[in-house]
């Protein structure tokens, strides 16, 4: 993503040093920036999440705040598979963890190569913020290997029975949608509402996902935010290919 303002002319509000307080993500425009600044600690950013708010920026720029409209949403039990797919699952040839090597995901999604993108916005202090998330038991990660190596995988945070989806990877063919197939099914079987997938993308659409109106997310949101969170470690999840699914 490349530098999106002029530091002299900010046409969006600074957050408060002193509270965690966002703008109303619902007066936002459809491309989403709400406000900017502040920093990333974890009580701003289960704030920001909160509302339906992600940070996403570049180096060198101020931390961007988004809610963007229309939002892309799936729902645990409309994951779509093509018969290639389910070929590929089984197959067996790849296995599947939960918050076993949150770092090393979190380092593969920021440094693998992305067609057409010049750099990550997974910048460090994103890193340093979103692993202390995953020590304080809100951030999660899906590892996938095969032969013993890690070959994909993804992290967001939980909250409520929401899943916030940041970042994906795959060092071979299909291994994120393995993982994306894995959290889709262990969330369906423990009462999620949605995993947020943020923005549109061809990919995502493929695999199910679906195009839904900002205030459509947030009362969603702000109705499964009222259900118990799967606070901690996920290292006891577990996940293998059901074909009868």
């Amino acid at each position: 993503m490349a530098s999106m303002l002029d530091e002299e002319n900010y046409l969006i509000p600074p957050l408060s040093k002193y509270s965690t307080e966002f703008p109303n993500p619902r007066l936002a425009s459809d491309e989403g920036l709400l406000a900017y600044g502040g920093d990333l600690s974890s009580p701003r950013l289960l704030a920001a999440y909160k509302k339906g708010i992600f940070p996403w920026y570049s180096q060198g720029d101020p931390i961007l705040w988004w809610s963007p409209n229309p939002r892309l949403l799936l729902y645990p039990d409309h994951f779509k598979m093509r018969k290639s797919f389910k070929r590929v699952l089984r197959s067996g040839k790849f296995t599947v963890t939960f918050d076993e090597r949150f770092t090393d995901v979190i380092k593969h999604c920021a440094t693998v190569y992305r067609e057409g993108q010049e750099s990550s916005w997974i910048v460090s202090d994103i890193e340093e913020a979103y692993i202390h998330l995953h020590e304080e038991g809100f951030a999660h990660s899906v590892e996938v290997y095969k032969e013993g190596k890690l070959v994909g995988g993804l992290y967001g945070i939980s909250i409520g029975k929401a899943f916030f989806g940041e970042s994906m990877f795959s060092l071979v063919s299909d291994a994120s949608k393995v993982a994306f197939k894995a959290l889709s099914d262990v969330l369906g079987s423990r009462g999620y509402d949605f995993i947020d997938c943020q923005m549109k993308t061809d990919h995502m659409l493929g695999l199910g996902a679906e195009v839904v109106e900002r205030d459509i997310f947030l009362d969603a949101l702000e109705k499964t935010l009222k259900k118990s969170t799967d606070f901690g470690s996920w290292q006891h999840f577990k996940w293998e290919y059901d074909d009868g699914k």
